[in-house]
């Protein structure tokens, strides 16, 4: 999609060393109605973006500035590539200056602060954001997405997980207690630095489990899956570490509550995404590879007649519609655009 002349919106990124500022300004760099104005870091004040992320070297080499320059820059949107638990700060302090914000950490994705502070275990220093923060998954709240100031970008995980679903706690055919979801992601993530855990030693040619019951992203899916069913949702969620650089594929399991076969849940899914321009629906299980550097989210609904349950298999690019390109669409969104708008990139393959 050709650049205008003129970029109606000015956009500001805050937290630069990233992966996901790095694909925010990938995707942002050759969007048609935004402008960057500016990209901020701590750490890295007065460098070029460029020298942080050398593949924008004479395509994005602007000075990293400080955050607090944003206050009197007066962007449209502001978006915040910022670790859990220091988001909620800058959300304070710039929500009363009017510009859209799009929060990519977890700090207000979830229901109430007391919620919060029980999974992510660190006090909530801006409860009252919750009261205007929107789950930002356009796949299910774009009406609410296209009035909101504060949008709550949803973790990878949840993302996949959550589409995997959806169409069938919207119809409220699960049987209750049954859901188990086994969720496999690439290295980045973790995030771009470095532990024990990432070392490239324990990852290559590895393959493991983690937080096995524990991890915050299950209260998450729990909470979206029981609004959409109004209904109280538990379920199991397992994280497992892919050796790989990026993406994400959930193999969700459910019984259900009617007779079933594989033609009525085709027929049930279809029904469900079907103006849903970023689901894709496949007849046979996809591999993150089919989505890798897009915004897509392949989906494989299947009945097994033998156990009667339904397997979804759901991948997505985690850093793309697991982060930057969802917080992008929402964008899209709030600003009144086509919501494909900059998002056309086919999958990379291989």
């Amino acid at each position: 999609m050709k650049k205008m002349d003129n970029p109606i919106y000015k956009v500001a990124i805050v937290g630069a060393s990233g992966f996901t500022g790095s694909e925010l300004a990938r995707l942002l760099v050759h969007h048609p109605a935004v402008e960057i104005m500016m990209i901020t870091s701590e750490t890295h004040t007065g460098k070029p973006f460029s020298d942080l992320h050398p593949q924008f070297y004479g395509i994005l080499d602007m000075e990293l500035v400080s955050a607090s320059a944003v206050e009197n820059s007066k962007p449209d949107i502001i978006f915040l590539a910022l670790p859990h638990g220091i988001s909620m700060d800058f959300v304070a302090k710039w929500e009363p200056l009017g510009a859209k914000i799009i929060d990519l950490s977890g700090d207000f994705r979830l229901s109430s602060p007391e919620v919060y502070e029980n999974w992510y275990e660190k006090n909530h220093s801006y409860p009252q954001g919750f009261k205007n923060a929107i789950y930002g998954l356009p796949e299910l709240n774009a009406d609410q997405i296209k009035d909101a100031n504060l949008v709550a970008n949803p973790g990878c995980y949840p993302t996949a997980s959550i589409l995997a679903l959806s169409p069938l706690f919207a119809r409220n055919t699960i049987q209750k207690g049954s859901v188990v979801i086994d969720a496999k992601s690439g290295l980045t993530g973790a995030g771009i630095k470095a532990n024990a855990t990432t070392h490239f030693s324990n990852v290559n040619e590895n393959f493991k489990a983690y937080s096995i019951g524990s991890h915050r992203h299950t209260v998450e899916i729990e909470e979206q899956l029981s609004t959409l069913s109004q209904n109280k949702v538990t379920l199991q969620f397992t994280p497992h570490l892919l050796p790989i650089d990026r993406g994400i594929l959930v193999t969700a399991y459910a019984s259900v509550t009617e007779e079933m076969n594989q033609e009525k849940l085709d027929k049930i899914y279809h029904e469900f995404y079907q103006d849903k321009q970023f689901i894709r629906l496949r007849k046979s299980p996809p591999g993150v590879k089919d989505v890798r550097g897009s915004h897509f989210c392949d989906i494989c609904p299947v009945w097994d007649a033998r156990t009667q349950r339904v397997i979804v298999v759901s991948v997505i690019d985690n850093l793309l519609k697991g982060a930057a390109s969802q917080a992008v669409h929402n964008m899209n969104l709030m600003l009144g655009l086509s919501e494909s708008t900059g998002l056309s990139q086919i999958p990379l393959k291989p």
